[in-house]
């Protein structure tokens, strides 16, 4: 219902035909272009704030530009970047745009590596110069350096003091520009070790340079680099000679696949975005494993390599109930089966009265669930149809016989997403009204104070359209109960490693529990929480604990979910509510490859998750609680 801010994407295209194949086969160079478009538009999910592509053209000649890049921002980034890029071949004749040879020496962005990137900010910051790609420049090729990512760090200043040490002096103090500039002096010493070699070799002037860019290895730049990295990371990467990398984080924390044939390589956030814009099966798609990385040498060589030992498997259950494209296989069925086994719980906050009931779903992301949902309660009312008429016995008849198996679950198509908002009026009842009205009802599909109404979600994370927006819309229809369903758990804590969720008062279900502290007068635990966080500050990440689970402790998951929905009753709305989660077991029962789950568990895959939690409740506690 609250659309979250969340992981970018990243996609990587790198042919390994000269241009003048792909211009024969295709009727076009821009091959590799147009696959690097496909894939970013397949994943503009990811990222609707900026996009960026990098371009390596290995073919130029000293005194030519070799790397281009164009970054823009906005939803429509995407088209404003390739349409850019199509702006810049205007000056040539179309005699020399399809002269392959002629473009790969002069044409800006004709090349044989591409480079994409979508961002969705989770830091705040916004404006160009936080768009990636990021470049490192140089006059030699080998040093020049591009990267672009689908990460968060916890641990930037760490980062950052790490290469200060050295002497160097970044100008931003951002994660992305932070990793350039350390990567920049690893590929520097890693270009002075091949130097070094090759004089000891005897070879001189351009012989050095050759070797330099024959035989640099990018596997030791990641691996001097990525032991101080904390957080959830695919960090792409390719130099001005053409060495190409992508890297996952040692946790498995953020989703990398890649797929190669003997036109070209790609790597992408998701596997069916592959599979769309190649045209290819699932089980030719692979998956890179945590801490490993996929380099390309310029002669277009492939090689994995276990850059940083693998740490416990923590991807993102997230990916799997709202973010990644639901038309994977695996996605789809999981998010069927998340709504598939909230039968019980929805059946208790019915009353059982299910013949009464209607079920629907809030578009769009959490069809999938919808699915699941209705075949579960098909399964149940199947039994339920299967015991009564073993009930008749020999008393069988037709009209008895045809009463038991009339019973159908009540689906409908409740609610419609009218209009996208915009949230141009900034504050008070006038934005209220407006979200008020982003989705519409039907009318008649409920049966005024006899049917219960029942509408599933893929997450229920700060409450806010819920109350403003959802309640009051399915109120007009005056069903005897609202039940809203989440077919994930309830969302407790902070995300550090790429998705928008980084202040505690943000979710209901923590001021929910704030709530309850008060209620029950037990609000001095609260003091001896933060004082146990407050004390950690100073401790390095590795000996913090997460106390902040501690204000959850004494409730239930029922007592929360009946406490928001007091919370988020509107004004003047009379109609039963109920709210249902997903319980965490039945989460990684549904989800069981992707057990990350410390949004919902506190349960954080790094030390410096839990150092920010601390942090993050100490800064509440400060600026939010006793303030008030």
């Amino acid at each position: 219902m609250e659309p979250l801010k969340h992981e970018c994407g990243v996609a990587m295209v790198r042919l390994l035909k000269p241009l003048s194949y792909y211009e024969k086969k295709y009727g076009t160079w821009m091959y590799g272009l147009n696959k690097l478009y496909l894939l970013m538009e397949k994943q503009h999910n990811r990222g609707q704030e900026g996009a960026g592509l990098a371009c390596v053209k290995m073919q130029a000649a000293p005194g030519e530009e070799f790397m281009f890049r164009q970054r823009g921002l906005g939803g429509g980034a995407i088209q404003e970047i390739f349409g850019n890029v199509h702006k810049e071949l205007a000056d040539f004749t179309s005699e020399q745009l399809h002269d392959a040879d002629f473009a790969a020496r002069y044409v800006p962005f004709a090349g044989e590596i591409y480079m994409g990137h979508l961002r969705y900010s989770t830091t705040g910051k916004s404006g160009l110069s936080y768009v990636h790609p990021f470049l490192r420049r140089s006059n030699w090729r080998a040093k020049n350096l591009c990267i672009c990512a689908n990460f968060n760090m916890t641990n930037v200043m760490e980062i950052f003091n790490e290469i200060a040490v050295k002497g160097q002096h970044p100008r931003m103090v951002s994660d992305t520009y932070i990793l350039l500039e350390q990567l920049g002096h690893r590929l520097d010493r890693e270009s002075e070790r091949c130097f070094v070699e090759a004089k000891k070799l005897g070879l001189e002037n351009m012989d050095i340079t050759r070797y330099i860019e024959d035989n640099i290895n990018l596997c030791n730049v990641l691996k001097k680099a990525a032991p101080v990295w904390d957080g959830g990371y695919v960090l792409c990467g390719v130099t001005g000679s053409g060495e190409m990398f992508t890297m996952r984080d040692p946790w498995g924390i953020r989703p990398a696949f890649y797929y190669k044939d003997d036109e070209l390589m790609v790597v992408a956030s998701e596997r069916p975005v592959i599979q769309t814009a190649l045209d290819v099966e699932a089980d030719m798609v692979h998956e890179l494993q945590p801490g490993q990385g996929i380099f390309m040498n310029k002669c277009g060589e492939v090689r994995t390599e276990q850059v940083i030992e693998a740490k416990k498997y923590a991807a993102c259950s997230f990916e799997r109930v709202y973010f990644s494209r639901g038309s994977d296989k695996d996605i789809y069925n999981e998010r069927k089966e998340l709504g598939r086994t909230l039968v019980e719980p929805i059946l208790k906050a019915v009353n059982n009265e299910l013949d009464n009931t209607v079920f629907g779903y809030i578009p769009n992301t959490a069809e999938a669930a919808y699915y699941g949902m209705l075949q579960g309660f098909n399964e149940y009312l199947n039994q339920q149809k299967a015991e009564d008429i073993e009930k008749l016995g020999a008393n069988v008849t037709h009209e008895k016989l045809h009463e038991i198996l009339s019973r159908r679950i009540r689906a409908e198509k409740v609610a419609w997403k009218d209009i996208k908002m915009r949230t141009f009026i900034a504050e008070g009842n006038s934005r209220n009204d407006l979200a008020a009205h982003v989705y519409d009802i039907t009318y008649g599909s409920v049966r005024p104070d006899v049917d219960n109404l029942v509408v599933i979600d893929d997450s229920i994370v700060r409450g806010t359209t819920l109350r403003e927006s959802i309640i009051r819309i399915m109120d007009r229809l005056h069903p005897r109960r609202i039940v809203v369903v989440s077919s994930s758990p309830q969302v407790r804590y902070p995300d550090y490693y790429g998705i928008d969720m980084a202040h505690m008062e943000e979710f209901i279900a923590f001021r929910a529990a704030i709530e309850l502290h008060k209620e029950r007068g037990i609000e001095a635990r609260l003091d001896v929480i933060y004082q146990r966080c407050k004390a950690q500050l100073n401790l390095p990440k590795e000996q913090v604990v997460n106390y902040v689970r501690d204000v959850y402790e004494p409730f239930t998951s029922e007592d929360i979910s009946e406490k928001m929905a007091e919370m988020l009753r509107p004004e003047g709305v009379t109609t039963e509510i109920h709210i249902v989660y997903q319980s965490i077991e039945g989460l990684h029962k549904a989800c069981p490859h992707s057990p990350g789950d410390w949004y919902f568990s506190g349960h954080y895959p790094t030390p410096g998750g839990n150092k920010r939690v601390n942090e993050a409740f100490v800064n509440f506690y400060e600026n939010s609680y006793k303030t008030k």
